[in-house]
C-alpha cells in the first residue's frame, strides 16, 4: 500500500506527480526552463541538473518511473535510511545530468532538445537493489520470468549501453540511465568502505 512506503519515497512520489500535473497546466513553459538543455543550446541553466529529474514526457514515461520508485525505493530507504538514501537519490539524478551533458557535448546532436525525466535516479534505484538483494527475483513486466535482480540489473544495463553507443532508440536518454547506475555503483562501494576514501560508518548491506 502507499501508505506502507517510507517518508522520503513517498515524497518522491507526490513531487513527481505534482510537477507532471504542472506539466499539464504550464505546457512548454516549465520545460524550457526546468528541463535539461544541452550546455551550448542557450537554454542550459545549471540548476537544471535537478530539476529535469522531477519532469517527465507522458504519461506512460511518469508511470513506469513511479512504479519503480514505488517497487524498489521503499526497499533502499528502509536499508540505508531516510538521510542516505536522499542523497543517493539525488547523487544518481545529478550523476545521470551530468553524464548526459557530457556526452551531448562530445557527440552533438543535429538537433538540439532537453533530457527530462527521473529516469537516472531511478536507475541508480534498481542498481541499488542489485546490489544489496542481488538473490531477490524480479521481472519485466513485458516478460513475466523470474530472474535474479543481480542479472537483471546487468542484463538491463547491457542493453542501456547498447542502445546508447549503437543508437538503435534515439529520442531515449540511455547514457543518462547508465549515469545514474555510475553514480549509484561509485557511491555505494564507497559507503562499503571499498575506495581509498572511507565514509564514517561502513554499509555492511
Amino acid at each position: 500500500m502507499p501508505f506502507d512506503l517510507p517518508p522520503v519515497t513517498r515524497n518522491l512520489l507526490i513531487a513527481n506527480v505534482v510537477v507532471f500535473l504542472l506539466q499539464q497546466v504550464m505546457g512548454d513553459v516549465i520545460v524550457q526552463y526546468f528541463a535539461l538543455w544541452p550546455l551550448g543550446s542557450g537554454y542550459f541553466g545549471v540548476w537544471q541538473i535537478v530539476t529535469s529529474a522531477f519532469l517527465h514526457g507522458g504519461y506512460a514515461h511518469i508511470l513506469f518511473n513511479m512504479f519503480a520508485l514505488y517497487m524498489f525505493g521503499g526497499a533502499i530507504e528502509r536499508t540505508l535510511g531516510a538521510r542516505e538514501f536522499t542523497i543517493y537519490y539525488f547523487v544518481c539524478a545529478i550523476v545521470a545530468s551530468l553524464l548526459q551533458l557530457a556526452v551531448l557535448w562530445f557527440f552533438p546532436p543535429t538537433e538540439y532538445g532537453p533530457t527530462l525525466g527521473a529516469s537516472g535516479a531511478i536507475f541508480g534505484l534498481l542498481l541499488a537493489f542489485g546490489m544489496m538483494y542481488p538473490h531477490e527475483k524480479v521481472m519485466l513486466m513485458f516478460l513475466p520470468i523470474p530472474m535474479p535482480a543481480w542479472l537483471f540489473v546487468t542484463g538491463y544495463a547491457v542493453v542501456e549501453l547498447t542502445m546508447g553507443v549503437t543508437g538503435i532508440e534515439p529520442g531515449v536518454a540511455h547514457f543518462a540511465h547508465l549515469g545514474g547506475m555510475l553514480g549509484g555503483i561509485v557511491l555505494i562501494q564507497y559507503w562499503r568502505g571499498r575506495l581509498p576514501l572511507k565514509p564514517k560508518r561502513i554499509l555492511r548491506r
